[in-house]
């Protein structure tokens, strides 16, 4: 089956008058396989049969807290690993039913850029949380679990089609299914009480949170928007608030507002005003451009006046 081209972004025909009003054109689910993603598929199960095959290379390829510091590399390599059957299925279904809907507009280029973010991002927190987990519990199994998967790109996919195809829905099992705009709410809550029921399933839940968060904070402030050009997404409808209920408003619009006060003039470089010189400078400046503007007032005043003068005294000669 051959995927459609990915430069272009997918789109339907602009409504009457939508064009001339500079509206970016609306984004349609995709109907096949994206060649990117089944080689990723490719990748995933590949580290699957890997283990499989030689169980040492676990140490090698996924984030061991205690032994981290030697094997950097873990941290970006980690985020491909699968150690168990159903995650390296659940994660190419997931890659491949996401990736056929995010590709095509995204390009290439950038939906491969947005997984390597994602994963190395989260590879770091996943590295970092372990070691503050160890030093609050002092439980050395934090140390030495091996933490690895592409679920937090998972997520981050997530977040990623609320904002191009909020209200499309997912199905979720047998008649049930839930619009792409709540899924990110909706993974969080089952995960953390997932955590609860299944101590062991606890280890995912950090890795989920971070790749929905830095997956929205790239994708609000960073991302140069294929549809609109430009960079980053600061519409309401994508706003942090946004991604809870109403409910949580109170919440979560004051930490909204923070990350608007750090990010957001980097969203909207159209919007930002230009930089203020310092008033003293100003001042002074703005006083010698007087100073100029009355001295060439001046001058012009007195040719007018000569040029008068000189043709009069000419006439009685």
């Amino acid at each position: 089956m051959e995927s459609q081209p990915l430069q272009e972004p997918t789109a339907t025909a602009p409504a009457a008058g939508e064009e001339a009003a500079g509206a970016p054109p609306a984004v349609v689910p995709g109907k096949e396989f994206t060649r990117t993603c089944k080689g990723l598929v490719v990748v995933l199960i590949g580290g699957y049969v890997l283990l499989q095959l030689l169980p040492s290379s676990l140490n090698y390829l996924a984030i061991i807290p205690s032994k981290t510091i030697p094997y950097v590399w873990t941290v970006f390599t980690a985020g491909y690993i699968e150690q168990v059957l159903p995650g390296a299925i659940g994660s190419s279904l997931g890659l491949l039913f996401c990736g056929k809907d995010i590709e095509p507009v995204w390009g290439r280029k950038e939906f491969l850029k947005f997984i390597i973010l994602v994963n190395s991002i989260c590879g770091v927190l996943a590295f970092c949380f372990a070691i503050g987990l160890y030093y609050v519990t002092g439980k050395e199994s934090f140390l030495v679990t091996p933490l690895s998967g592409f679920h937090s790109c998972l997520a981050g996919f997530l977040v990623a089609l609320k904002q191009l195809l909020p209200n499309l829905e997912l199905p979720m099992c047998f008649f049930w299914k839930i619009k792409a705009k709540w899924m990110p709410f909706f993974v969080v809550c089952f995960s953390s009480i997932m955590a609860f029921i299944v101590p062991d399933s606890i280890n995912f839940l950090p890795t989920l949170v971070s790749g929905m968060y830095v997956s929205w904070l790239y994708l609000r402030y960073f991302q140069r928007n294929p549809l609109t050009g430009l960079r980053g997404d600061p519409s309401d409808d994508f706003s942090f608030p946004s991604l809870f209920p109403a409910a949580m408003r109170p919440v979560t619009d004051p930490v909204a507002n923070l990350f608007d006060r750090m990010l957001c003039a980097r969203s909207r470089p159209s919007e930002v005003a230009l930089p203020v010189s310092d008033p003293t400078k100003a001042s002074r400046r703005r006083e010698r451009g007087e100073r100029v503007l009355e001295e060439r007032l001046a001058g012009d005043h007195a040719a007018d006046t000569e040029a008068p003068a000189r043709g009069h005294g000419t006439a009685e000669d």
